[in-house]
């Protein structure tokens, strides 16, 4: 069964006294030059509570101007490109994710998108709190998406993907996993050493990988949903969202294989269709091999 808590269960003087080991921010950005300032921020809070121990931005060469923008605020940056070097150019944001751990210093790393327009601090002190328990090993938000069209707002309707395509496809493959109200969601928080030992697809299929990769490790009874109330940001187009989608199924397809679980189902692939799937290996194991 899957614990679930809210972020006003949680407040850091408590999370503070509670927790064990230190705590690392990585945020990966792609030309959020309009947000990061904020987001950095509302961490740096936290960071002078004693709470957070490094807000680190790892930024895909945004021509933008995001990294400089969060360096101003206060951040740790780095080039997304140049950490992990041998691997290559980065080939998205789960590999951006991946190569964080490389400049990551925390026993805790807590992932949170850069493009958030309502970000708040609680989303981090949300995040980390079920992790003052020792049995939990990874933390992952869930909040209202607002649909914003024109001038006006909706109360719901954003995270298209996640409801026409993660959560159906679960509900006939992995069922177990849709206690998850939102599987997609870029808020995550974790034990480093949990995540140095799960592979990382490299791009939107991310999230849904880890999601099977971890509970493959811990089970439900190691995971934690927490309440983070709104998350609102740029709403992409119908042939960008058509990307995501193919890459969060080509994710789950693999992640399926990779598990061969009797107790999940399978996506057979048809050769030649649908992209390609790269996943980087355990980041411990990388570091081994090098």
């Amino acid at each position: 069964m899957l614990d679930t808590f809210d972020h006003t269960d949680f407040n850091a003087p408590e999370i503070r006294r509670n927790l064990r080991g230190t705590v690392s921010v990585v945020i990966p950005t792609r030309n959020a030059a309009g947000t990061i300032a904020a987001t950095v921020g509302e961490l740096r809070i936290l960071a002078e509570d004693g709470l957070v121990d490094q807000i680190l931005v790892v930024d895909a060469d945004s021509p933008d101007g995001t990294a400089a923008v969060a360096r101003d605020a206060g951040a740790e940056v780095h080039s997304e490109n140049e950490l992990m070097e041998g691997f290559g150019p980065a080939l998205g944001k789960g590999d951006a994710m991946w190569r964080a751990l490389a400049a990551a210093s925390g026993d805790i790393v807590v992932y949170v998108d850069g493009d958030v327009t309502d970000f708040g601090r609680h989303y981090a002190t949300g995040l980390i709190g079920p992790l003052t328990d020792p049995s939990k090993q990874f933390v992952k938000g869930r909040y209202r998406r607002p649909f914003r069209y024109g001038g006006s707002e909706e109360p719901s309707g954003g995270g298209r993907v996640t409801e026409l395509v993660a959560r159906p496809l679960l509900a006939r493959l992995v069922p177990e996993l849709l206690a998850f109200s939102q599987p997609l969601a870029g808020e995550v928080a974790a034990r480093r050493a949990l995540l140095e030992r799960v592979p990382f697809a490299c791009g939107y299929g991310v999230e849904i990988a880890m999601l099977l990769d971890v509970w493959q490790r811990v089970g439900l009874g190691g995971m934690a949903e927490v309440g983070l109330g709104t998350k609102r940001n740029d709403h992409q187009s119908l042939s960008a969202l058509a990307d995501m989608s193919a890459e969060v199924i080509a994710a789950l397809a693999d992640g399926l294989d990779r598990l061969g679980r009797d107790d999940a189902g399978a996506i057979d692939p048809v050769r030649g269709t649908g992209p390609e799937v790269l996943v980087r290996p355990p980041f411990a194991a990388a570091v081994r091999s090098r």
